[in-house]
């Protein structure tokens, strides 16, 4: 009557059943380990209960019906979503809204549908143009630009319907691919230069899409703007009468806007940009030339030379802009000769004076060029060769349009006044004033009376240091055509096949052949155009806009060194001495070295190293400090053979000597090595002093100021102690230069002591002498007075303990008593090192002499005291 078990039939269920009261029949159905939903959501099996009659053997059971039990297994949230991939990637055509991009997608692993299904998705990353939906469709929120981000990385979470989020977010990699445009691919907005590079490729690894287009022919402008560097392109900033030296021109050419000096003082009150040598004129200002700068009657040949810039004159009736003008300074207002601008035509005037054939005579020269006006910089140049005139602008050849005559001036003895910015108006109005003003900016403007400058000559002195170039022209192939204006700031190609253009674009190269480059942007501009097959639409390339930087160039330290004093004997001087016999000039950058391995603090103490440089000079100036030399008697001379072959020229002053041209600087070396210094009436000069300074690009770069003095030893007496001097004197000097080179002072300070140590011994030999033969002299003086004055003994004794020390000037008589002999003996070397003058040499030829008169006045003086006597030994 009671129930002993129940029995679950079943294979390996986790289960088991057990009897909590037999009577009544109740029972517990219990798992025998832990239940897991993920493994088997559901068990089904059938339970059967026994009764308490079986019999020892167990087989005499009744048991019940079947029962069958049903058990789901109830989910717990114990996994968190995972996505299935670990990156998703997506390609999208920039431009276009997507309705999905990509599907993201995750899973849990909880079993239940509650906990397992994914609810909902979301975008991590902020501030991105995407959107995703329920089921992990990502689309784009607004349209994507390839040139404004080639690619967007997003992450993304994912929640189950329990809100528990995925343990790690996605990372999905969206690439926009550019629509395809037709233009240049793979070029670099800005190009580095730096000075000494050389020629640079522009577009080493340029491209043309063309979006599968039927193309036919290319053709491609590069343009490299340069307007607004110095004179329209970077050219050198030497003086205008130094670079005509450098590009052959003869010599004689007068720059009338020389940069403001002592002796080119007119330029002064003009407006300046010191870098490029350029005067801006504002209609306002003028300049007179000095009388005797350019000759009164230029002949029939002669040449004007200028840089301008210059653009529409303002109003409708526009005044004539002098550029240069030569009028009657006071009475009348006649203009001799002119050039000068009016309603864009430069005009040439050119009043012959009356001579025997008065008549009609060709006197005004008229041009019309649209340059004039553009407000860019040209190089003109005037030939006059009367009655024929030429112009030259940036090298090309242009006749007048228009010529007048007018009759020749007749001659007065009114004097001229020279000009330039404005035309000096002498008569006709209550004061003299300037007039007929010039709006705009000149530079370099020369007058070379005379002579005729060739075309060669003319394109070297308007050409540019910097330009484009193509690096290797015989590998630019058959199909190419290219052409480059004058001055090399276009280049133009043409070509019929992609792939060439390509490559001929890849060789176009920048160059600077400047050793100091004016620093700054050069820009560049590429312009193409296409034509196709037997199409009317065809594609459009835009324009590149790149520009080069061009890095300032180390500045060079110029220094010039040699010996800075010396003396020689007057005569020497009537046949001239030779001033600077060693100078030396040495350029030197300074350079810092970045190693390799460089801590912060270690930044600030970077080994600095000074490099020597080679670059040219192109004056050198020897000024004459103090008073200026006195043409009666003294002058700086050069024999003019020593500038042969080289690019150099030289003018004299009283105020100096001054070398100019564009040269090296050894051959500034070698001629400032031969300038003699002459002066055939020395006996009023003693010394003279002289200060060299030179420069590169026209002050840009200058040296130190290197002083020398030069005494005069004056001299009637012994030419022996004026050897001796001048060999004690010479050496201190050579001793104070400082050369450049280790192995030159090396030289000097090997041979130098040992000519001075041989002249002091030869000196303290003497010396030593002399006194010696005094003393003895003396002693037997004193002997013979010896029996009339008896001396004390005390005073014998000092005679005896002061050293044989007898300094030997007879023109005073009383000397330090207690000097020692090596006092006295280093106080004559020091006055042979220090005093130039000829005392010396005077007090050691007449020594002997003034001993004896010494001794005999003594003899006289029998009744000086002996303390006296004693004070002058």
């Amino acid at each position: 009557g009671e129930i002993c078990a129940f029995k679950i039939h079943g294979q390996e269920m986790p289960f088991e059943a057990v009897v909590l009261n037999k009577t009544s029949g109740e029972g517990r159905l219990r798992a025998k380990s832990p239940i897991d939903c993920e493994l088997q959501k559901e068990y089904t099996f059938i339970i059967q209960a026994y009764d308490c009659g079986s019999g020892p053997d167990g087989t005499n059971w009744k048991k019940s019906h079947k029962a069958v039990v049903h058990i789901q297994v109830k989910d717990v949230n114990e996994f968190s979503p995972a996505f299935k991939e670990s990156v998703y990637k997506a390609t999208v055509t920039e431009g276009k809204i997507y309705d999905s991009i990509l599907q993201v997608e995750a899973i849990d692993e909880d079993c239940s549908p509650q906990y397992s299904q994914i609810c909902n998705y979301e975008i991590v990353t902020t501030d991105v143009p995407f959107a995703i939906d329920r089921n992990g469709n990502i689309r784009n929120t607004e349209k994507l630009n390839y040139d404004k981000q080639h690619q967007y990385e997003i992450m993304v979470t994912a929640f189950d319907c329990g809100q528990k989020h995925a343990t790690e977010d996605v990372l999905v990699r969206v690439n926009v691919k550019p629509v395809c445009k037709p233009g240049w691919q793979d070029w670099n907005k800005r190009i580095e230069y730096k000075p000494g590079s050389g020629s640079m490729p522009l577009f080493p690894s340029i491209r043309l899409e063309t979006c599968d287009g039927p193309v036919s022919s290319i053709h491609t402008t590069i343009e490299l703007q340069t307007n607004y560097i110095g004179k329209g392109c970077d050219r050198e900033t030497y003086s205008e009468k130094s670079l005509q030296k450098l590009c052959g021109a003869s010599s004689g050419a007068i720059d009338l806007l020389p940069s403001p000096s002592a002796t080119t003082n007119w330029t002064a009150g003009l407006l300046m940009d010191n870098n490029d040598m350029i005067f801006k004129f504002d209609g306002k200002q003028g300049a007179k030339i000095p009388d005797g700068i350019v000759p009164k009657n230029l002949t029939d040949q002669f040449t004007i030379t200028l840089w301008m810039k210059h653009g529409p004159s303002p109003g409708l009736r526009a005044e004539k802009e002098t550029i240069l003008c030569n009028s009657d300074k006071t009475e009348m207002n006649r203009h001799h000769y002119a050039l000068y601008v009016h309603n864009c035509r430069l005009v040439f005037l050119l009043r012959k004076d009356f001579d025997q054939a008065d008549t009609f005579r060709p006197a005004e020269f008229h041009w019309k060029l649209d340059q004039i006006c553009d407000k860019e910089w040209h190089y003109y140049v005037v030939n006059v060769e009367f009655p024929v005139v030429t112009l030259y602008m940036d090298g090309t050849t242009y006749e007048p349009y228009l010529v007048t005559n007018d009759w020749p001036i007749h001659p007065s003895h009114i004097a001229m006044q020279l000009t330039v910015g404005a035309c000096w108006q002498g008569g006709e109005v209550t004061k003299p004033r300037f007039a007929q003003y010039f709006h705009g900016s000149l530079a370099s403007l020369t007058i070379r009376p005379g002579k005729i400058e060739s075309q060669k000559v003319i394109s070297c002195l308007q050409a540019c240091k910097e330009g484009l170039d193509i690096n290797s022209l015989e590998s630019l192939g058959q199909g190419i055509k290219y052409h480059f204006n004058p001055s090399q700031s276009v280049l133009v190609m043409e070509g019929d096949d992609i792939e060439n253009i390509n490559q001929a674009l890849r060789k176009v190269s920048y160059i600077n052949s400047r050793q100091f480059p004016t620093a700054g942007v050069r820009r560049l501009k590429v312009s193409s155009k296409v034509q196709c097959f037997g199409e009317d639409v065809c594609i459009s390339i835009p324009d590149i806009d790149a520009y080069v930087m061009v890095f300032q160039a180390n500045e060079p330290k110029i220094t010039i060194s040699g010996m800075d004093h010396f003396a020689r004997p007057a005569e020497q001087f009537e046949s001239g001495v030779i001033l600077l016999p060693d100078i030396r000039i040495v350029s030197t950058v300074t350079k810092t070295e970045h190693p390799v391995e460089s801590r912060e603090h270690d930044r600030a103490n970077k080994p600095v190293v000074l490099e020597e440089m080679l670059h040219n000079l192109d004056f050198c100036d020897i000024l004459v400090i103090g008073a200026e030399l006195d043409p009666e008697q003294e002058c700086l001379e050069l024999d003019h053979v020593e500038l042969r072959g080289k690019h150099l020229d030289a003018t004299n002053s009283t105020a100096g000597y001054s070398i100019y041209g564009v040269d090296s600087m050894h051959n500034y070396e070698q001629v400032l090595r031969q300038i003699r210094y002459r002066n055939w009436y020395t006996s009023a000069t003693f010394d003279r002093k002289f200060r060299v300074k030179c420069s590169e690009l026209n002050g840009r770069y200058t040296s130190n100021e290197f002083n020398l003095e030069v005494n005069i030893l004056h001299s009637s007496n012994s030419n022996f102690m004026d050897h001796v001097n001048h060999m004690m004197v010479e050496p201190q000097f050579l001793q104070s230069v400082h050369h450049p080179e280790e192995s030159r002072s090396a030289v000097h300070n090997s041979v130098v002591p040992s000519v001075a140590t041989t002249v002091i011994i030869i000196c303290v030999s003497i010396l030593i002498f002399i006194i010696t033969l005094g003393v003895y002299r003396i002693r037997t003086a004193q002997q013979h007075r010896t029996g009339d004055n008896e001396g004390s003994k005390e005073n014998e004794m000092d005679w005896d303990d002061s050293a044989l020390t007898i300094t030997v000037n007879p023109m005073e008589k009383y000397e330090k008593p207690h000097q020692t002999e090596e006092e006295s003996e280093e106080e004559d070397i020091e006055d042979e090192d220090e005093d130039t003058t000829s005392a010396e040499s005077d007090e050691s030829e007449e020594e002997e002499e003034e001993e004896e008169e010494v001794i005999v006045q003594k003899g006289e003086k029998q009744n000086v005291s002996r303390q006296e006597q004693l004070e002058w030994d």
